[in-house]
C-alpha cells in the first residue's frame, strides 16, 4: 500500500467510526423525539455545524487556497444526493429503528456498501475485485438472515427491511456524491445538511410532528454534526482517491462499530439471527 493511499483509508475509517455511533445514539433519542423530526434535526445539526466551521475557516484560510466550488453542472448530482441520502434514507432509518434493535439495525447498515458497490458497477462501470464480490455475497446473505421473520408480514421484519431500503438510498447518495467529490466537500455537506434538514422538518410538521424540549434538540443536532456532517465530509475526501466502491469497503466497518456500541450502551438482546449473521 502506497503512502498516498494511507491517508484516504484513514479518513474512511474515521468516517465509519462517527457514522457507526449514529444508530445506537439515535435510538436513545427516539424516546424523546419523533422519527421524522429526529431525521430533520440530525441533518440541520450537520448543516448548521459545518456552516459555522466554514465561517471560521474563511477567516483562517489563505487567499487562493480554497477548494473548487459547486457549479450549475453539479446541481443535479447534489439534488439527487440530498433527496436520496439526506431526506429519504434518514427518515426511513429513524422509522425503522422504532421497531428494530439498534444492534441489528447497525449490522444491517453493512448493506450500504453492497448497494454502493453494485450501483457503482452498473451505472458507473467501476471495477470490483474478487474479494469485494465475496464480501458482497456474505453481507447480502447476512442481511437476508437478519431480515427474515417467520411471524412478520411476508416472512419479513418490516423494520429490518426498512433499514435495507435506507441503505439503497444511501448507496444512490454515495454514487451521486462521487460525481462531485472533487468539489469542496465542506460546501457539499453544508448545503446537503441545511436543505435536507429543512425539507424533513417541513415533512415532520406537516404530518403532525412537534418540537421536543431544547436539550433533546441540542443533543440531536450535535449528533448530526459529527455522525453525518464530519463523517460525510471525510467520506467524500476518501472517495477522491479510492473511488466510491473501495471507500465504501472501508466505510463498511461502521455497522460493526454501531453494533458494539448498541450492545454495550442499550443492552438489547438482538436475537439468534444476529449471532448467525455477525461472522
Amino acid at each position: 500500500m502506497s503512502k498516498g493511499e494511507m491517508y484516504p483509508r484513514f479518513q474512511a475509517i474515521i468516517a465509519a467510526l462517527l457514522f457507526g455511533a449514529s444508530a445506537p445514539l439515535a435510538k436513545l433519542l427516539l424516546g424523546d423525539i419523533q422519527p421524522i423530526m429526529l431525521a430533520a434535526l440530525l441533518y440541520l445539526g450537520c448543516g448548521a455545524g459545518l456552516l459555522t466551521l466554514r465561517l471560521f475557516q474563511n477567516f483562517a484560510m489563505k487567499p487562493g487556497s480554497r477548494e473548487a466550488g459547486l457549479t450549475r453542472v453539479d446541481l443535479p448530482w447534489l439534488a439527487g444526493a440530498i433527496i436520496a441520502g439526506g431526506v429519504a434514507a434518514p427518515i426511513i432509518l429513524m422509522l425503522s429503528l422504532k421497531n428494530t434493535p439498534a444492534a441489528t439495525a447497525s449490522l444491517l447498515l453493512n448493506f450500504e456498501g453492497v448497494a454502493t458497490s453494485l450501483i457503482a458497477l452498473l451505472a458507473f462501470k467501476e471495477a470490483l475485485g474478487k474479494r469485494l464480490w465475496a464480501a458482497i455475497a456474505l453481507i447480502t446473505l447476512a442481511s437476508i438472515i437478519l431480515t427474515w421473520d417467520a411471524s412478520g408480514a411476508w416472512g419479513l421484519s418490516l423494520g429490518a427491511a426498512g433499514v435495507l431500503l435506507a441503505c439503497i438510498f444511501w448507496g444512490l447518495d454515495n454514487n451521486f456524491t462521487r460525481n462531485i467529490s472533487a468539489k469542496d466537500p465542506l460546501s457539499i455537506v453544508t448545503v446537503k445538511g441545511l436543505v435536507a434538514g429543512s425539507v424533513s422538518l417541513c415533512i415532520s410538521l406537516a404530518t403532525g410532528g412537534v418540537f421536543p424540549h431544547s436539550s433533546a434538540v441540542l443533543s440531536a443536532m450535535v449528533l448530526g454534526f459529527f455522525s453525518y456532517g464530519i463523517s460525510i465530509m471525510l467520506f467524500i475526501l476518501a472517495m477522491r482517491s479510492l473511488g466510491a466502491a473501495r471507500a465504501s469497503g472501508f466505510f463498511s466497518s461502521a455497522p460493526f462499530i454501531g453494533a458494539l456500541i448498541s450492545l454495550l450502551l442499550l443492552r438489547e438482546w438482538p436475537g439468534i439471527s444476529f449471532l448467525i449473521s455477525l461472522p
